[in-house]
């Protein structure tokens, strides 16, 4: 399906195009006329045209987008610590300057109020 959703794709960005153009077009040609509020309005060829136009390209898209694959979030997570953590995206998080580790905040106040920890 890929050239039948790249022709479909092409196709609805010309026609979007073209419904740019004569948008654009219209404007210039009534803008100059002291006409109602009301009339300055888009004709609605051109606003079916452009709705038409945002179909066939969606559609086109859909079409040509890869298969989906199905996702396990604890798949995934086994894949990330399998791969020791290369792929994380979550990494820089970790790692940052300044990052406030809460867990050894709290063990090191835990020795703290135990008295383990010796006076420096």
């Amino acid at each position: 399906m890929g050239y039948l959703s790249r022709l479909a794709t092409f196709f609805g960005l010309v026609l979007l195009a073209h419904a740019g153009y004569s948008a654009h077009e219209h404007t210039l040609l009534h803008s100059n006329e002291r006409l109602a509020s009301s009339s300055l309005a888009l004709p609605h060829d051109i606003v079916i045209e452009a709705l038409v136009s945002l179909v066939i390209v969606s559609v086109g898209l859909v079409l040509g987008a890869p298969k989906l694959k199905p996702v396990s979030w604890s798949e995934w997570a086994g894949q990330i610590e399998r791969e020791g953590g290369a792929r994380n995206p979550y990494r820089r998080l970790d790692e940052r300057y300044g990052f406030w580790d809460v867990r050894a905040k709290r063990k090191e106040f835990a020795d703290w109020v135990k008295g383990d920890i010796p006076k420096a």
